[in-house]
């Protein structure tokens, strides 16, 4: 596992973990890493410098091993947490009443639209053009940052 120090295009910082470096790019290609503060998917690794290992006895140049930028571990904004709450209930809702339909989320959303099959809820996932063809045809539906699931 590696942590990554990151900050949003909002200047918010914070801390994430990941496998190793190939699956954090992957996961920030894709939007899956966002902003702990305030939900932005435009992120990118803050300036770091790398943990050295000690000596056998345990010692370590403690200069080097310093990051060469603070980052201030701030209380959460209750403003936040709060909005975080309402989204993790918002997604809650959204899987209790609609059905997941993956990454055909835009051939589902025409047919219902076009009523080439029975009106209903679906949820999935779109690229940005995808996104950006429904709008243009007037087919609604709306974008939701999907937060992810923690175990706490």
């Amino acid at each position: 596992m590696i942590s990554f120090g990151l900050v949003c295009s909002k200047g918010h910082s914070f801390e994430a973990w990941f496998k190793d470096s190939a699956t954090y790019e992957r996961q920030v290609k894709r939007g899956l890493v966002t902003c702990a503060h305030c939900g932005s998917a435009k992120v990118e690794k803050a300036l770091m410098a790398p943990r050295l290992a000690g000596t056998k006895k345990g010692r370590r140049d403690k200069d080097a091993a310093e990051p060469t930028q603070a980052v201030a571990k701030a209380a959460p904004d209750p403003q936040a947490v709060a909005l975080m709450k309402e989204l993790q209930e918002l997604r809650r809702k959204v899987e209790e009443n609609a059905e997941y339909v993956g990454d055909r989320f835009a051939e589902e959303a025409r047919k219902i639209h076009y009523e080439e099959t029975e009106k209903r809820s679906i949820y999935g996932e779109a690229s940005e053009e995808e996104s950006k063809a429904l709008a243009e045809e007037g087919v609604e539906f709306a974008r939701i940052p999907w937060l992810p699931r923690t175990n706490s």
